[in-house]
């Protein structure tokens, strides 16, 4: 899990897009509200892969809005990214404690499935 890398490389009209290596590209999932998001697109670019993520209009709207990237396998972390519309707040923690309760329910998930009957 070292080598894995994801390098952030922009985020322009509402497609967020970053460089991941080190990792086998049919594992990488991105989630939104506890959902896996279908608009995402990797495609290889020199030793690694290009994930580009439209981002749901739904998350262009007043507030915090936070983006989990991970190993759909393992669900180990690779990334994250946050949109914040809205009033803009001095000192804003919302988008990190929103993180927070995302990766909470990504854990969650995965505590459950290992904990569960079926394995």
């Amino acid at each position: 899990m070292s080598d894995m890398t994801l390098t952030p490389t922009r985020f322009e009209n509402g497609v967020w897009e970053g460089y991941l290596t080190g990792i086998d590209a049919s594992r990488v999932e991105v989630q939104y509200l506890g959902e896996v998001l279908l608009d995402t697109e990797l495609t290889p670019e020199g030793e690694g892969w290009t994930l580009r993520v439209l981002v749901p209009v739904s998350a262009l709207s007043d507030g915090v809005h936070s983006f989990v990237i991970s190993d759909a396998s393992t669900r180990a972390k690779l990334g994250s990214f946050t949109v914040i519309a809205g009033a803009p707040a001095a000192e804003d923690l919302r988008a990190e404690v929103d993180l927070l309760r995302a990766e909470l329910d990504m854990l969650k998930r995965a505590f459950r499935r290992l904990h569960s009957p079926d394995g």
